[in-house]
């Protein structure tokens, strides 16, 4: 994949976000940005811990904000960057949204297995199942500097220590 300067610069933007994430209290190290025609409508980081609500995914807390700016529910033409591949719930979200590209930086097979609900499904097959054809998805943008914020796929984490278990 050939990545723009653009794709870059927002890559930066969520991986920033992600660290802020990351030391500040019921905040997590997921990042994501959303842009359209050159401006941020929308951005955050995981804050699922601090508001105490399972939805409250970095895509989805961005998207709750582009919404509130937009004053609308759809996203047309967005481009949505993310640290880590969407989860089922945010990638669902971006089809209803309408956002038109996601680009996320650490896979599946670069994290733990605990970031993901699901042992089959992941946001490729949500995308190629739509019934919208104008979405596109990218992996990898940086992604050894996104995978660096999480638990390595083969790291000997506990049972009781792992989310989404």
């Amino acid at each position: 994949m050939a990545w723009t300067e653009d794709d870059a610069k927002w890559m930066r933007r969520a991986l920033e976000l992600a660290r802020e994430g990351d030391v500040a209290p019921g905040k997590n190290p997921i990042g994501c940005v959303i842009v359209r025609g050159g401006e941020v409508i929308g951005e955050g980081c995981n804050e699922v811990d601090q508001r105490h609500d399972a939805t409250a995914h970095a895509e989805i807390v961005s998207m709750r904000r582009a919404g509130q700016r937009l004053q609308c529910d759809e996203m047309r033409g967005a481009v949505l960057y993310s640290t880590l591949q969407p989860c089922g719930m945010c990638t669902m979200a971006s089809i209803w949204a309408k956002i038109g590209r996601i680009v996320y930086g650490a896979g599946r097979d670069d994290v733990h297995p605990m970031y993901f609900e699901d042992r089959h499904l992941d946001t490729v097959d949500f995308i190629r199942d739509a019934f919208r054809d104008d979405l596109s998805l990218e992996g990898g943008l940086m992604a050894g500097e996104c995978a660096a914020l999480y638990v390595p796929p083969d790291a000997d984490v506990p049972k009781e220590e792992q989310f989404n278990r």
